[in-house]
């Protein structure tokens, strides 16, 4: 049984992650804490910081698995402090400050976010210009948003970081990876309970089928040496994109250390991605 061993963290990475100069930052930054009353009724919870001089550009982050919304601020950081831009770092439902007594797996959340991202237009106006910047499950959400038909016009920008395609793709590969066991029957029956408790089925919860109708410019991020997402799963989510795509790897980052590793190359192609892109 392989389990996780194999999701080894560099020491440069826990050394970002646990003592880098961002964590200061966030503790020490204004932040106005936003609610949001979810379509299924859930209270949600996020962090908005205006830049320090007025813009209409605003950056929405959205964090990991059992992560929380300020830990975005590693990113949030860069956004506010370098490129000029507003931040917004929402808690996903079941996380951190956000009600709810099941994870969406990036799902529900799609809607989170553009019910989050329409908030935030009324309240910093109509010309306000969108960025999506999401990590691991939050790539996932800001991915499963992409193709909504509702998705409000002015998020022009996406960049998804250790993406995975479906919930039942990430999980088939994990039931493989870790027991070696495999989908079905288990994971089908899963799903349908999944249906029944929290209303969505593993199948449908797809990065994939937006993503191939999507008009807005994606981004993509993976580390080479994924191995709880693996890096084929960008690879062919960036295939079989409908708009502007471009795909950034990363020699040896393990799941979501591609900042840590690459540090200025990273917000170098961030930022150039960024400059085509947003009007």
């Amino acid at each position: 049984m392989q389990n996780n061993a194999d999701l080894e963290v560099s020491d440069q990475s826990m050394e970002l992650y646990l003592n880098g100069d961002w964590i200061e930052w966030v503790k020490d930054q204004p932040f106005e804490r936003l609610t949001l009353t979810s379509r299924d009724g859930l209270k949600l919870s996020g962090y908005y910081l205006p830049a320090s001089q007025p813009t209409d550009k605003l950056v929405i982050l959205t964090h990991g698995y059992l992560g929380n919304g300020k830990q975005m601020g590693l990113y949030g950081q860069h956004y506010h402090n370098e490129l000029g831009y507003n931040i917004f770092m929402p808690d996903a439902r079941g996380h951190g400050k956000s009600e709810g007594n099941y994870y969406g797996f990036g799902w529900p959340d799609r809607l989170d976010l553009i019910d989050w991202t329409s908030l935030l237009v009324k309240k910093l106006g109509k010309d306000t210009k969108v960025v999506y910047h999401g990590l691991s499950m939050g790539a996932a959400t800001v991915l499963m948003a992409s193709g909504e038909e509702d998705l409000p016009s002015q998020v022009q920008a996406i960049i998804a970081d250790s993406p995975y395609q479906s919930v039942y793709q990430l999980f088939t590969y994990q039931m493989n990876r870790m027991f070696h066991l495999p989908a079905f029957p288990l994971l089908d029956s899963t799903s349908l309970l999944t249906k029944i408790r929290a209303g969505y089925s593993f199948r449908e919860a797809s990065a994939m089928t937006e993503v191939e109708k999507t008009d807005v410019p994606i981004l993509y991020i993976h580390g080479e040496g994924d191995t709880f997402v693996p890096t084929e799963m960008a690879e062919e989510l960036f295939q079989r994109t409908a708009s502007h795509a471009e795909l950034f790897l990363v020699p040896d980052a393990n799941h979501g250390e591609s900042f840590a590793v690459a540090g200025d190359a990273y917000l170098e192609k961030v930022e150039l991605f960024l400059d085509r892109m947003i009007d």
